[in-house]
């Protein structure tokens, strides 16, 4: 029989944490009355150096359900983080595990399908959003984007995908060997390979709390993903800059000729229109490299990815 192990990281959800471990123990206990899961299968909150008291609700989560296990940070290392340090530590205690967000926002009725994808031969489970049309506007056109944008550069990854996943303990190993610093485990989990599957579900929105991704967390994670795995950035940096020599070309052959027939030459606003637009492309090239660089010089370190406080099990 199956040995599951549910891993959620969690940061400051004191407000939703009993409502999301009242779900999860009401969707085990049917499992484990169908007999889909054994008696050993636990579920793992990881609490990311939350500075609220969402470590003595897990703590006495756990006096409530023997089940229902903890790890606590010792600081706030970041959801990819987190959620990597839950993984690492459910490997080799579990058959699989699926990794899902402490918000209630994925739908923690798929799980059953999920294990029977497992069960089938899968041994990657992909959960998939139907659609986005409870995002707003901005949000639905900018994963899109996203998406799209990570796909050009050739990173692999599944469309409407986050980080609702079933791994089984063979790929859980193999992504033990993953030792980077800068961590995107939505292009990390594609590259391991293995049999892998989909299931589809409607995401709903917080059951309580605030979100821990806002705008700018969200720029800085998108970010992240395109310069972890494709240096296609830096090419495209190469190719701009050829345009732009042969724009220089072209310009300069174009006042050469305006020049020996008597015409007139472009002045100040041609300069200046041109002067600003190097000078913006270059800082952008620049910010590009120093991107490439900040991540070369934090991965060089080999710094630890993360700290266990302690472990309630």
């Amino acid at each position: 029989m199956l040995s599951l192990a549910l891993v959620l990281p969690c940061y400051n959800e004191e407000d939703v944490l009993p409502k999301t471990a009242a779900s999860l123990v009401e969707v085990f206990n049917l499992l484990l009355r169908d007999k889909k899961i054994s008696e050993s299968s636990f579920i793992l909150f990881v609490n990311d150096g939350s500075n609220d008291s969402s470590s003595d609700i897990i703590a006495e989560l756990h006096n409530q359900n023997s089940f229902i296990k903890g790890l606590n940070l010792s600081s706030n290392v970041g959801h990819q983080k987190a959620l990597l340090a839950g993984l690492h530590f459910v490997t080799d205690k579990c058959d699989a595990a699926i990794s899902l967000d402490a918000d209630l926002q994925d739908d923690v009725t798929v799980i059953g399908e999920m294990i029977e994808n497992f069960v089938g031969g899968s041994d990657i489970v992909y959960a998939v959003r139907k659609s986005r049309k409870k995002d707003s506007v901005f949000k639905r056109g900018s994963a899109k984007i996203f998406y799209r944008f990570l796909k050009m550069m050739g990173v692999k990854t599944v469309y409407n995908h986050s980080d609702y996943r079933l791994m089984s303990n063979a790929v859980l190993k193999h992504l033990k060997e993953y030792n980077e610093v800068n961590v995107f485990l939505r292009g990390i989990v594609p590259l391991i390979g293995y049999k892998s599957s989909k299931v589809f579900y409607t995401r709903e929105k917080r059951a309580a709390g605030k979100s821990k991704y806002p705008l700018n967390k969200m720029m800085l994670f998108a970010l992240d993903g395109i310069t972890s795995f494709s240096v296609r950035p830096l090419r495209l940096i190469f190719y701009v800059g050829c345009m732009s020599l042969l724009a220089s070309i072209a310009s300069f052959t174009y006042i050469m000729v305006s020049y020996f027939g008597g015409g007139n030459i472009a002045g100040w606003t041609s300069v200046m229109i041109s002067l600003w637009f190097l000078g913006s492309l270059t800082l952008i090239s620049l910010g590009i490299i120093g991107e490439y660089i900040g991540k070369i010089y934090t991965e060089v370190k080999h710094r630890p990815r993360y700290h266990i406080k302690s472990v309630v099990f």
